[in-house]
């Protein structure tokens, strides 16, 4: 009957190995424990996982405010957009030719208005012109009618002055209706609050206005979300 050999003892590990093989694991975890704060704080933190694959927020609708043919589409779905920056653009064929006739027009009305302001001091120099030679032609009369009695003036020589007295006359009341109506069109008014130029100014805003409106721009920053228009639409204003 044989004895078993009892098997050789395992040699031990020396403690200072051991200590500088804990040292290096504990070392890992502490490395891969910072490089993970690192990447919550920079990265993973702003990360948002939801169990449905929805977010709620609130979504604005964007329409145009004027009707035409969508010419070009700028932002798609999911796409984000600064606020400001243009979504639409619509065919401004239409408004650009209104905004310069609007423009024309304002022109017109600015020296059409400045001249009734101008006219206004030439017809009150005309009115004192006519009414000096008015008083000179009634002193005439005057004069004639004197010596008419002594026949020094003959009937015919009165009657052309009367008449030219008459005629003088006639011209003074027209000019002064006529200064009296320009008077009307400018009292208490200057060019810049005048009731004309106050209208075309406010047709040339409305005429701009329509024109940059061509343009639709998102007004808050975010991403966009279902977009239906598409290009050669035709876009009906909104309705206020």
């Amino acid at each position: 009957m044989s004895t078993p050999t009892p098997a050789a003892p395992q040699p031990l590990i020396p403690s200072s190995k051991r200590k500088f093989l804990m040292g290096v694991a504990a070392a890992s975890f502490a490395v891969l424990f910072i490089g993970y704060g690192v990447y919550w704080f920079i990265s993973a933190r702003y990360d948002v996982s939801t169990d449905d694959a929805y977010v709620s927020g609130n979504v604005i609708q964007v329409s145009p405010q004027i009707a035409g043919t969508v010419i070009a589409v700028r932002a798609d779905d999911t796409d984000y957009v600064q606020a400001g920056q243009p979504l639409v653009s619509i065919d401004d064929v239409d408004t650009r030719l209104a905004l310069e006739q609007a423009k024309a027009i304002f022109s017109q009305t600015l020296r059409e208005v400045r001249a009734l302001y101008s006219n206004e001091g030439a017809s009150v120099a005309s009115v004192a012109s006519q009414e000096t030679n008015l008083a000179r032609l009634q002193e005439d009369l005057a004069r004639r009618q004197k010596l008419a009695g002594t026949g020094a003036v003959s009937a015919e020589e009165l009657k052309h002055a009367r008449d030219a007295v008459q005629t003088a006359t006639d011209q003074v009341s027209s000019m002064r209706k006529q200064l009296e109506a320009n008077q009307v069109l400018v009292d208490n008014t200057t060019l810049a609050d005048h009731p004309r130029v106050k209208m075309a100014a406010a047709r040339l805003r409305e005429a701009y206005l329509a024109w940059r409106r061509t343009q639709v721009p998102a007004p808050v920053s975010g991403q966009v979300v279902r977009r239906s228009v598409q290009v050669g639409s035709a876009q009906p204003p909104v309705r206020r």
